[in-house]
């Protein structure tokens, strides 16, 4: 499941270098002891602080540079010492150390402190200021900005002891004799030391970003960010409430505050997990997790800041599928992008997605025998570093002391997508996971073109629709969307990324994960304070992610979904006459179009944007203008300018993307030119069915969504059917509104086939089918004696209704369906005649100045006959 890289080697990178240098301290040739090398912190730069034993009785501490792959001793204690925390700042002139005390044996009666806290001058090694002496532990980390002018002689050290205090010692120094760099006032540094946090119970350091994390409790759990500016000005940036268990620490817990070789905490001890990770497109979730109980299931909640909800998961552990203990009672959290990977080892992977959490299944779950993360120790032995990477991730393994990069592997994805339905795995559960690893491959890891190729391969190799979604669809949504969410973050919550959503009832196998139970709770109450309201980057972000997800989730239908306009495209598409807004809508076509264009100068291998296809046209302006309006209506913020380039990109991509398609389709079954030869008296090829499989498939796909296709596709598809299907097959599709004939592909097939009896049976048949304006411009185009009869009559009525324009009749041979004369001139006789007869007087109706007495008198003198009274 993970690409994992090797990126440092304790023994290798540090060790075999540090024997060499105690042989010379000895004046040996090869140094037989043991050095006992430990991490002990890793700072912003990537840098590694260890400590190792030294050939003379003594304790050193170095440095290995990640960027130069060079060691640097730092310091060397005079004895042996327990270093407990250890920090470095960025010049490399101070260093801050905790040094854990041995209060037993022959120092048992002398009063001494459990944990002594030293800053010492190191460049050069001069002075060594005590900064705590107390019976608790203590951390120290130095601040590590961007640097400026003033920071060059000054220094920040947090201080954070285990009596649930923070400390930030600001300290000033020196230069001395040109390159000394001393303490100046160090008398005077405890004195000005800067509370900054009164009380916590829980603690996490986040160094790429100069955050720090703390948990305090007095009603409910509340959890505070304190964020660390380039002025070393720390402010409370962030309060969040938890819901946790009662007394979730029995101790106060460090996280990311280097490593201690002399406090290991069982992990039976933890009643809570707590780990808060973030990257820098504004994202935020805080994961807690509860120890395995019984090996019967693990309980884990993810808080999604930046969606304002919570995810809380439970999930049943099979000890059938994994007989082994578990020797890991937390599952870890590795972040991965916008990720999160929750691992228990020989049981479960879950990548949790981040970004599209509304449903299940576009988050991936592997159970049993398919965990791997391609890890060779135990995870319980595993520590995750944030990395700044966010790509990837760091695996630090303390019993080796190795440390991997670890990012999703895209091979193993792609086996998911490839592998067919497991005897003991259910059809829906293989869907299930196939579109979680879609979505994974396409959204997160779509940049890559090699990818996207081997993706449109496995498409074509599994043409028609699983069982609980179409996969065509998926792709074409979930590149659209990853490729616009790059333009702008803002379009998350209103961009459509699953056709799962398009669908009247979503299949029931996409909504839940067989052993996973999930509840949601939303509106989580995150407050933003101080100056994070002003900031930009990170906080900007996540306020405004976090604020717009409030005001989505109250809003109806904020995701725009292309079935919606389907109404809208009947409507357009009974109208015959030109409006306004179909010239609207052209303009907008016409945008889309001279894009496409400036994209597709040097790709022809598909025949595609080659034509006038004026239905596809009237779509392709028709989703610009309803896409506009929804991102106006939800995300007026962008501006006006910026929404129009947004839509207009947005559909030229849907365009191109569907190109791409049929060009990758195109390489992989080697077809050329001839394939749009209809001349050709051979049967397609097999290539060519797949081809057409393949296209109608896409067609099938986008109709679904009612959404555009590249002008050409019709002809192109067509030309495809016309070669591979039987004539009264290719006639049905055409009936039954699958083939679109376009005036392209008509006149093509009229000149390329010749008038054999099949294809004049074929040619008749198509040109029953085609509207009156286009089959008149065809008859041009067939040489034929019924295309020269046709001509010839149109050119006589021509003439005739030419020559009589003025005598107010108008010939209208065509005006009565079926109504075809044979010999012109005699039906032009017939036709006068008539319209003189319906002109003439009819003596049977009503004429005008009637003798109404007349009338009156004769109607009596007929009823009084009829009646006998009298005789005629």
């Amino acid at each position: 499941m993970l690409k994992l890289k090797p990126m440092f080697d304790l023994h290798k990178d540090v060790e075999c270098d540090i024997l060499r240098k105690e042989a010379s301290v000895c004046r040996v040739k090869e140094y037989s002891g043991e050095v006992e090398t430990r991490i002990l912190n890793i700072e912003r730069d990537g840098g590694i602080l260890y400590s190792w034993k030294g050939a003379t009785g003594t304790t050193r501490i170095g440095k290995y540079d990640s960027s130069t792959k060079q060691n640097k001793l730092l310091y060397t204690f005079d004895k042996q010492v327990c270093v407990s925390s250890c920090s470095l700042n960025k010049e490399e002139t101070l260093l801050a150390v905790s040094l854990e005390q041995n209060t037993r044996g022959q120092e048992r009666l002398k009063p001494i402190s459990k944990c002594l806290t030293l800053l010492i001058e190191i460049h050069p090694i001069n002075n060594t200021k005590v900064l705590k002496a107390v019976d608790c532990r203590v951390k120290v980390q130095f601040l590590n900005s961007e640097p400026d002018r003033r920071s060059l002689l000054e220094s920040h050290l947090l201080l954070l002891t285990e009596d649930g205090y923070v400390d930030l010692y600001h300290v000033l120094l020196a230069k001395q004799e040109g390159y000394r760099v001393v303490m100046a006032n160090p008398e005077r540094l405890t004195k000005t030391a800067e509370r900054i946090v009164e009380d916590f119970n829980w603690v996490q350091w986040d160094g790429h970003t100069q955050r720090l994390y703390y948990l305090t409790h007095n009603v409910k759990f509340l959890m505070r960010c304190v964020q660390f500016y380039p002025n070393h000005y720390g402010e409370t940036v962030l309060e969040l409430p938890l819901e946790l268990p009662a007394n979730p620490f029995r101790t106060v817990k460090f996280v990311n505050l280097g490593f201690d070789h002399y406090h290991v905490e069982r992990p039976e001890q933890e009643l809570v997990r707590m780990e808060v990770l973030t990257d820098r497109i504004g994202s935020m979730c805080v994961c807690c997790s509860q120890p395995v109980k019984d090996k019967q299931e693990v309980i884990y909640t993810v808080v999604l800041v930046h969606k304002d909800c919570s995810k809380a998961f439970r999930v049943s552990l099979d000890s059938e599928q994994s007989p082994q203990k578990a020797t890991q009672l937390h599952p870890l959290f590795i972040p991965i992008g916008y990720y999160i990977l929750v691992y228990l080892h020989g049981y479960f992977l879950h990548c949790i997605n981040t970004r599209q959490q509304e449903l299940l299944c576009h988050s991936l779950f592997l159970s049993g025998h398919d965990v791997d993360l391609g890890l060779q120790c135990q995870s319980a032995n595993i520590t995750v570093l944030h990395a700044e990477e966010e790509s990837s991730s760091s695996l630090l393994d303390l019993a080796t002391g190795r440390i991997h990069t670890a990012e999703l592997s895209p091979a193993y994805l792609l086996r998911i997508l490839r592998s067919d339905t497991p005897s003991r795995c259910p059809s829906s559960k293989t869907d299930l996971q196939r579109l979680a690893a879609l979505h994974c491959l396409l959204v997160y890891m779509g940049n890559d073109p090699k990818l996207e190729l081997k993706i449109i391969e496995w498409l074509c190799d599994n043409v028609n629709a699983f069982e609980s979604f179409d996969q065509i669809q998926e792709f074409i949504l979930a590149s659209l969307y990853r490729i616009s969410f790059e333009k702008s973050l803002s379009l998350d919550k209103v961009l459509p990324y699953s056709s799962v959503f398009d669908k009247k009832e979503i299949p029931v196998c996409l909504l839940e994960v067989p052993g996973v139970s999930c509840t949601s709770e939303l509106h989580i109450e995150s407050v933003f304070k101080g100056k994070a309201r002003s900031l930009q980057g990170f906080w900007s972000e996540l306020q405004w992610n976090t604020e717009r997800t409030k005001y989505l989730d109250a809003v109806p239908n904020p995701r725009y979904r292309t079935s919606h306009i389907q109404a809208d495209w009947d409507k357009l598409r009974s109208e015959r006459r030109p409006t306004s807004h179909m010239n609207h809508m052209e303009e907008n076509t016409k945008k889309v179009l001279s894009m496409v264009d400036t994209w597709c100068l040097d790709k022809k291998l598909v025949p595609l944007f080659q034509e006038e296809d004026q239905q596809q046209r009237a779509l392709i302006g028709l989703t610009v203008d309803k896409l506009r309006e929804h991102l106006n209506r939800h995300l007026p913020r962008l501006g006006k300018k910026k929404i129009d380039s947004l839509v207009v990109n947005y559909v030229a991509k849907l365009l191109e993307l569907i190109r791409h398609m049929l060009e990758s389709v195109w390489l992989k079954y080697k077809l050329g030119p001839c394939v749009l030869c209809l001349s050709s008296t051979q049967q397609g090829s097999p290539a060519e069915w797949s081809a057409f499989h393949f296209m109608f498939r896409i067609l099938e796909a986008t109709r679904g969504l009612c959404l555009p296709l590249p002008p050409g596709f019709h002809t192109l598809l067509s030309a495809f059917a016309v070669r591979v299907l039987p004539h009264h097959t290719f006639l049905q599709y055409i009936d039954h509104g699958v083939l679109q004939l376009t005036e392209t592909f008509v006149s093509r097939l009229m000149t390329d086939l010749d008038n054999s009896d099949a294809n004049e049976r074929l040619k008749f048949s198509i040109l029953k089918r085609l509207p009156e304006p286009m089959d008149q411009r065809i008859y041009h185009m067939w040489d034929h004696p019924a295309s020269s009869a046709s001509i010839s009559r149109d050119y006589v009525r021509t003439l005739l209704e030419k020559h009589n324009k003025n005598k107010g009749f108008a010939f209208t041979g065509r005006d009565k369906q079926g109504f075809r004369p044979e010999f012109l001139p005699l039906t032009y006789l017939a036709k006068i005649l008539s319209d003189i007869e319906e002109q003439a007087q009819n003596p049977f109706v009503e004429q005008e100045n009637v003798d109404a007495r007349f009338v009156e008198e004769t109607a009596l003198k007929q009823t009084l006959i009829l009646l006998g009274y009298e005789e005629k």
